[in-house]
């Protein structure tokens, strides 16, 4: 049988010379176009398009642009027929001949022509041979590049972010061909944004089908930029050269193209499918591309949507609060470094979501490690737990480090709503204020989540410089940061007065103050202060006694470390140098004389290290003060002090306390009055200067507040009572009092002689009376209120005791080991009234 091609040899031998003619005269009845059409294809497609007739083809084209659709149909229909055929060469020469003519020609008519360009554009594309692929791709960018009179909204492009998507994860064996097809089809994708996205009336490339392929495939390769120099920061302006061979860079421009081009209705569309590919992908931890992306969002965006991408991250962060601790740590990490770039622009309206999702997962955090700190076993779970705990720390410090620099970077007037909010979330034993919910802490979750927000609050707190003290310090964030609840633990106590200095020292002071010791001149300091204004007059006079207090007792803790006495040595000078007039001064020596007496009567039990620690700190600051306030007098007596003290004891100076190895003595109470500092000598040192000392003589007492009775500490109202019986005089004055006396005959005779008791009411009415007409109204108010509430808690155990519940047959509830038992009575030995038998 013979073959096709004997059978067309066949037919061509049998053709006569008349049917040659009939053919030549029909090759010349076909349209124009055609001919022009085929006229550009040579006989060798090695020879290229022939451009004598590619001009004729043109100037056909732009003479006549009706027919550029009828040419565009029939150069399809050839590439189509050469491409399944596998003629690379007439398929090169056909696109060549289609981008001149997309090019040449700009008009109405170009529209149908366009339709018949992408149907040849796509058939390259869907193609399997890498050469036809990029082709395509090399065409489809030619025409995104040009810009049409009128947009076409029937015309989609599904299709090819499709094919470039898929173009932009080959796996091609070779990696020159993988490369050049990855960088293709991200060439391509970069073309389909440039021609849609500009056209607000055709979104479709927004929509999220779209953007979860598009955005992944830069992703996928930008994940390579490790092996390139990485740029952070505002688009540079990368070579060529780079474009063209790094797909991780041509991605990342395009990336920062797609972002730039992005408006406030598709901003989220663009930034969820990072989340998708984050997760996917497992990037979080560790997360140094997570970072580099979000890096990338945040200075592409405008500025003014920032918040919108901020909102993402909370909103990803709530949605993987499961998660394990290093993948949480890595997603707030990524929304410090976009907050660290959304703060030097708009943040918009998201300042309490992030706060209050940090707190949250703040709170989360806390509960997660108390939860695995109880259910921890032994062996490797508990080495694995002990593992976890240490990743929620890293969750926790990311969680402080991202508030703080959230906080530093807000306005002042912001940043006070979000001192108040924070110290709204702290827990605050015997009160319900709080809006944080601790009921699945325990003790231990809550004293974390305290340490935690109070290290949030110190980091919000830095920095901030308000004009008066009562912006600062309000009553309202004053009263629970000054609780006894914050008082339980001495990191608490640290970071409460650590808060307080960030708030007091608007002159910057504090560094100088920094390590307590003795200053031999303050003059050197060259301490920065201003005139006492008004305002923090008046707020000393209705906050002083609640610092003077928490001052008091934060120094009677058993558990002071030297950090503390540092710190209570700060907060005693820096009220000293921004809130104290002459009335406040004669407070705060009152207030060390009074430590100064607790260290020596030990009526708490204190080591003798506390109590040592105690006289340093008030030699410490009384060398201080005397020397702020600049009375000879009062110096000279200091001075002298600290000088015996240096010779005879020098465990009462902090710089001999403090160290490792220090000889401590084992009483105080048999030492020379020479080592202490005299209320009497200090009285007449002032008054030569014109200061009102009657108060030096009245002994300070704490305020007490009803969260005493609340708080797990021990209530304060008995050291009230016995300061009163002991210390009717500063203690000590002439004569050092000691707390033991040798029981003998004569000073039981005494006790019995009554012929002296009438003296001793008279001077205990003198004092009562001077107490009322020199003490300040406070004290007297404290005093009162504390015998007030010891009278009620009195009564309240006596009516606790007497009003029981009638006995009854079918027996009382009791609780005996946690165990409810019900103990019946037998009637016969109830106690009935008399008017009840008869």
């Amino acid at each position: 049988m013979p073959t096709h091609r004997e059978l067309r040899g066949v037919w061509r031998l049998q053709l006569s010379p008349e049917s040659i003619r009939v053919c030549c005269c029909c090759s010349a009845l076909r349209p124009r176009y055609k001919r022009l059409v085929d006229n550009i294809f040579p006989e060798d497609p090695k020879d290229g398009l022939v451009k004598a007739d590619m001009e004729k083809l043109t100037f056909y084209a732009v003479s006549a642009p009706e027919k550029l659709d009828r040419i565009g149909s029939y150069l399809a229909e050839r590439l189509s027929r050469d491409v399944v055929r596998h003629r690379s060469g007439y398929v090169l020469i056909a696109m060549e001949a289609l981008d001149q003519l997309l090019m040449a020609c700009h008009s109405q008519s170009i529209k149908p022509f366009v339709e018949s360009f992408l149907h040849m554009v796509a058939k390259l594309l869907e193609s399997g041979e890498p050469k036809l692929q990029v082709l395509g791709t090399n065409s489809f960018v030619k025409f995104a590049n040009i810009e049409e009179d009128t947009p076409s909204y029937h015309r989609r492009y599904d299709f090819f972010v499709s094919r470039f998507s898929a173009m932009c994860h080959s796996c091609h064996s070779d990696p020159e061909i993988r490369t050049e097809i990855r960088i293709a089809g991200i060439r391509g994708i970069q073309g389909v944004v440039r021609k849609t996205v500009n056209d607000e009336l055709r979104a479709t490339i927004w929509e999220p089908q779209h953007m979860d392929k598009i955005v992944p495939s830069l992703l996928f390769n930008m994940q390579k930029i490790e092996e390139a120099d990485s740029r952070i920061g505002p688009p540079s302006s990368p070579s060529a050269a780079d474009k063209e061979e790094n797909p991780a860079v041509l991605a990342e421009n395009c990336f920062r193209e797609l972002l730039g081009r992005a408006t406030f209705g598709n901003m989220n569309n663009a930034v969820r499918p990072v989340f998708a590919h984050l997760d996917h992908h497992k990037l979080w931890d560790p997360n140094e591309f997570a970072v580099h992306c979000f890096k990338i969002i945040m200075y592409s965006i405008q500025a003014q949507y920032s918040h919108h991408v901020i909102q993402e991250i909370l909103g990803h962060l709530d949605a993987r609060k499961k998660d394990s601790p290093r993948v949480r740590a890595g997603i707030i990490q990524v929304l410090l470094e976009a907050v660290a770039i959304a703060a030097k622009g708009s943040i918009g309206p998201t300042v309490l979501e992030v706060f209050n999702t940090l707190l949250k997962h703040l709170r989360l955090s806390v509960e997660f490690e108390a939860n695995d700190l109880q259910g921890g076993s032994v062996g490797s779970a508990n080495l694995n737990a002990s593992s976890k705990d240490n990743d929620e720390k890293i969750v926790q410090n990311a969680i402080i480090q991202t508030i703080g620099f959230f906080g530093s970077n807000l306005p002042d007037y912001q940043r006070s709503e979000i001192m108040m909010f924070i110290m709204g979330k702290v827990p605050v034993f015997g009160t319900s204020t709080h809006t944080l919910d601790i009921s699945q802490l325990g003790d231990l979750g809550t004293r974390r989540i305290q340490i935690m927000l109070l290290r949030s609050l110190l980091m919000v707190t830095s920095g901030y410089k308000a004009k008066t003290i009562v912006t600062a310090l309000p009553g309202s964030f004053l009263d629970p940061l000054l609780s006894p609840s914050l008082m339980e633990d001495y990191e608490l106590r640290q970071l409460v007065l650590e808060v307080m200095h960030n708030l007091m020292d608007r002159h910057d002071n504090r560094a100088k103050l920094r390590g307590i010791r003795i200053i031999p001149d303050v003059a050197d300091l060259k301490i920065k202060r201003e005139k006492i204004c008004r305002q923090d007059t008046s707020f000393m006079k209705k906050n002083g006694q609640q610092l003077y207090r928490h001052i008091y007792l934060g120094c009677k803790e058993e558990d002071n470390v030297q950090k503390n006495y540092e710190l209570l040595y700060t907060s005693l000078a820096l009220i000293t140098i921004e809130l104290a007039n002459e009335e406040v001064v004669i407070d705060l020596i009152r207030l060390a004389i009074a430590l100064q007496d607790s260290a020596i009567i030990n009526e708490d039990n204190l080591p003798m290290f506390h109590r040592c620690g105690i006289m340093a700190l008030v030699a410490a600051y009384l060398n201080f003060v005397s020397q702020m306030i600049a009375v000879p007098a009062f110096c000279q007596h200091v001075s002298k002090v600290i000088e015996i003290r240096t010779m005879e004891a020098p465990y009462f100076l902090p710089e001999h306390i403090f160290r490792d190895k220090c000889m401590l003595p084992k009483s105080l109470e048999k030492h020379d009055k020479n080592l202490y500092f005299l209320t009497n000598k200090i009285a007449e040192s002032l008054g030569g200067s014109g200061y009102s000392v009657e108060r030096l003589s009245v002994p300070y007492v704490p305020q007490v507040t009803d969260e005493d009775r609340l708080s797990r500490r021990k209530s304060i109202v008995d050291t009230v009572s016995i300061q009163v019986d002991i210390l009717p005089n500063s203690v000590p004055s002439d004569d050092v009092v000691s707390n033991t006396e040798e029981i003998t005959f004569e000073a039981l005779k005494k006790a019995i002689d009554t012929s002296g008791m009438e003296e001793q009411e008279k001077e205990k009415r003198r004092l009562v009376i001077e107490k009322f007409q020199k003490a300040p109204f406070e004290e007297i108010a404290a005093q009162c209120e504390s015998k007030a509430n010891l009278l009620h808690d009195r009564l309240a155990q006596i009516l606790e005791l007497t009003i029981r519940p009638p006995p009854s047959p079918s027996g009382t509830l009791t609780i005996t080991s946690g165990h409810a038992q019900y103990q019946s009575v037998p009637v016969y030995e109830m106690k009935f009234p008399d008017l009840c038998v008869y």
